[in-house]
């Protein structure tokens, strides 16, 4: 690689597939992973709750992104799959005895079989009828949970789950919780970084931009589309896991219509087609709530009828509408292009040109 004051000349093949091909970017990463693990010595307990929550909405937002943002496919069931995962975790560790490490990947691989099940209409439909399909498995996913009692034990039950375990380790602590959904919140978007750049991740972005065309030159659309919702699904079965696992149990209410539009605002809020930006949408869109709970608590008695935590709700949802709108008019690619216009700022500073 040549680094001139014009740009990067890459020579070889090998510096073009670089995952984070300049000096900067690698310390930038090196630094961020150190930070990040040595939040559990750096935060208050509080605050590493907020870490352990973003860390497994990260994890939805990236697979949703790569089916929507990458793939161009809506999909407004997202909580089904979440759903899936958390009661194939709960089920394998309550009635099994399976261990954290195979209830986890077998939560991922159930919510993907799923997932190609959901994805099926999108073979036919694509738009809003495929968003009306993915609605539909959400109801049917929730009426399910709720009617098959040896699933959930009936409706408005809730099967608990042990601490997560890697061998003799117990991982009961916070500091120990979120150092594990940081390994796989991090194992996670590398993945989808690795799959954004290989040739499924551009076969993603052909049928995303045209679905014809992409037939024309050889991509096999029907495949593909399986394919994305799949990986999708399996990252959310991953999350819902971990959740299930992170609270200890497991209950239907934890995967409402409402979770999957919070999935979707934090993928359009973070950027479409942007893993890292899904890492942003997840990050706001968890602390922004607890964040705000946090501040009403100081005003209390300011605050109409006293109930901080409705109207802590109802805030919520008027100023994520009101972002969404804003985003989409002003800037439809999200935090991560306005993060990228700010590091093109200063790389380019004090010379405008």
């Amino acid at each position: 690689m040549i680094h001139r004051e014009c740009g990067v000349i890459k020579t070889t093949y090998r510096a073009d597939m670089a995952l984070y091909p300049l000096p900067l970017a690698r310390v930038t990463v090196v630094a961020t992973a150190a930070l990040l693990v040595a939040a559990p010595w750096l935060l208050p307990p509080k605050y590493l709750v907020w870490a352990s929550l973003t860390g497994i909405a990260a994890i939805g937002a990236v697979g949703l992104n790569l089916l929507t943002g990458s793939a161009g496919l809506i999909s407004l069931g997202h909580g089904a799959f979440l759903a899936t995962g958390a009661y194939t975790a709960a089920n394998l560790a309550a009635r099994l005895d399976a261990p954290f490490w195979v209830g986890l990947p077998l939560a991922g691989l159930v919510a993907a079989a799923l997932g190609v099940v959901v994805g099926l209409p999108s073979m036919r439909v694509k738009g809003i009828y495929l968003a009306v399909a993915t609605i539909a498995a959400q109801f049917m996913t929730e009426w399910v949970i709720n009617h098959v009692t040896w699933i959930s034990g009936g409706a408005q039950a809730t099967v608990t789950l042990p601490p997560p375990a890697l061998g003799p380790l117990q991982i009961d602590t916070e500091a120990e919780k979120y150092l594990l959904i940081l390994a796989v919140a991090a194992v996670g978007v590398v993945v989808a970084l690795n799959i954004s750049r290989s040739r499924l991740g551009r076969a993603f972005v052909a049928v995303r931009d045209r679905d014809l065309a992409a037939d024309v030159i050889g991509v096999e659309v029907g495949r593909t589309k399986l394919i994305a919702f799949a990986v999708s699904s399996a990252y959310a079965g991953v999350a819902g896991a971990l959740w299930a696992y992170y609270l200890g149990v497991a209950n239907y209410e934890m995967f409402s219509i409402t979770v999957s539009i919070e999935y979707l605002s934090m993928v359009i809020l973070g950027g479409l087609g942007s893993v890292v930006g899904s890492v942003y949408g997840a990050a706001f869109v968890t602390i922004l709530p607890l964040a705000l709970r946090d501040f009403l608590d100081r005003f209390r008695e300011f605050v109409p009828a006293g109930d901080v935590a409705t109207f802590v709700a109802q805030l919520r949802l008027i100023f994520f509408g009101s972002l969404i709108i804003a985003f989409l008019v002003t800037e439809p690619e999200g935090l991560a292009r306005l993060w990228r216009k700010v590091k093109d700022y200063f790389r380019l500073w004090p010379f405008r040109y």
